[in-house]
């Protein structure tokens, strides 16, 4: 037997339950993963309150819980290649992360852990990094833009902050006034959220891009500085948000994306703030944390 996050009726964290479950194993054209570490992020526990959010995603009761992942591949099954056992890797695995062991088709997305990077950081990746990395490959972002990043304190958000400065841009985050000793470390200038956005941004400098993390507040004080909808996008709305902005999200991230933010992370250039590490055991308390959205930072549960 292995262990295992499931819920069987939706909720908040109350209806999370560590439970022993079948040990799975490797088939056919499959890799089991021993998960180390699972970053949470928003999509997990709205999955797991909202059936109609899951409905979207196909995820049926009971369920398993959570995505990102990081751990050691332990078994190869036949026909695989180019997998080992041993390799240190992080993905994604909808509905079933939070679990002593991972199994996925060696075609899924599985991307090996760099030296140097903890399987703790690895497991923030997926998700945060690859959504980050798209919402600024929607607006082209490029040297010498001043852009303006809302809920930049956010999961999210940490990413899309350090990546747009390595990219050569200047960046003003949307954030509460607590955040922004954090933001500046990031490299951000921060900015209050909430009424009169546009006229705060505005004192600060004109802005050429911008992306919305969180809402639409963003997207409209943007929309109300004059940047054109095509250099506007955001992540936390439907298909069709105000405006004509690109909505985008980490499915549509380019090719490599987290491979190069892994990259940066080894080097040195780009770090990622682990605000909390629970133990599995503690998996409510972990979700209540991130949930509650005053934490700077990831999230991080261990296995």
């Amino acid at each position: 037997m292995s262990r295992a996050v499931v819920y069987e009726k939706f909720g908040g964290p109350e209806v999370l339950e560590l439970r022993e479950v079948p040990e799975p194993h490797a088939g056919p054209g499959e890799v089991r993963v021993r998960v180390t570490a699972a970053g949470l992020n928003p999509m997990d526990w709205g999955l797991a309150a909202r059936p109609e959010a899951a409905a979207r995603f196909g995820i049926t009761l009971p369920s398993g819980f959570g995505y990102d992942f990081a751990g050691v591949v332990d078994e190869v099954g036949p026909g695989v290649g180019g997998t080992a056992v041993g390799d240190r890797v992080h993905g994604g695995a909808l509905g079933r992360a939070v679990a002593d062991f991972v199994v996925l088709k060696a075609s899924d997305a599985l991307f090996p852990t760099p030296d140097g990077i903890s399987d703790e950081v690895a497991s923030t990746l997926p998700v945060a990094g690859s959504t980050a990395a798209a919402a600024l490959a929607a607006i082209g972002l490029r040297a010498g833009d001043t852009l303006l990043i809302g809920g930049a304190a956010g999961g999210v958000g940490i990413f899309a902050v350090q990546l747009a400065r390595l990219a050569g841009a200047t960046v003003i985050g949307t954030a509460a006034e607590g955040t922004f000793p954090f933001l500046r470390k990031l490299g951000a200038e921060p900015v209050t959220y909430g009424p009169g956005l546009a006229g705060r941004v505005r004192e600060l400098g004109d802005i050429t891009a911008a992306t919305d993390l969180f809402g639409t507040e963003t997207v409209e004080a943007a929309l109300e500085l004059g940047v054109p909808p095509e250099r506007i996008s955001t992540i936390s709305v439907g298909p069709n948000p105000p405006g004509g902005v690109r909505a985008t999200g980490g499915a549509d991230a380019e090719p490599g994306a987290l491979a190069k933010i892994a990259d940066a992370i080894a080097a040195g250039r780009l770090t990622v703030p682990v605000a909390a590490v629970f133990p599995v055991e503690k998996i409510r308390d972990a979700v209540a944390l991130q949930a509650a959205r005053h934490v700077h930072g990831k999230v991080v549960v261990t296995l």
